[in-house]
């Protein structure tokens, strides 16, 4: 059992390594730019520094409770101000927003539970 909770851990921190890669994408800062973020330029490459750097807390069980804080401040803008379908002009966008609003939802509430629960057999720790 020890073992399924550093597999979910991985797999879960994954998920936001990968997501932080997005930051430093040019058609991401684009789109950005097409939405109104502000100095899009500057804060998607951070953002992406930040949920990076919350991955790697998540992944090895290192100031977890600090990285889930940091993750799930960086989820409330992105899920709020990026993924908003209520805006969304024609059917795939309303359902790729949709999709990736309830998935930042859900993330957040894992999150949240991993901050109660904490980090879980093999992990740093500290």
């Amino acid at each position: 059992m020890k073992y399924m909770f550093l597999l979910g851990r991985v797999f879960f921190a994954i998920v936001f390594l990968v997501q932080g890669t997005y930051g430093f994408s040019d058609e991401m800062i684009a789109d950005a730019v097409k939405k109104g973020v502000p100095m899009a330029e500057m804060t998607l490459p951070l953002w992406g520094m930040i949920t990076i750097l919350g991955g790697i807390s998540i992944l090895l069980g290192l100031k977890t409770k600090i990285g889930c804080w940091v993750l799930i401040i960086s989820l409330i803008p992105l899920t709020f101000g990026v993924h908003t379908f209520w805006n969304a002009t024609n059917g795939f966008a309303e359902r790729m927003h949709t999709l990736c609003f309830w998935k930042n939802l859900a993330l957040m509430g894992a999150l949240l539970m991993m901050y109660i629960h904490g980090s879980g057999p093999y992990s740093l720790k500290k």
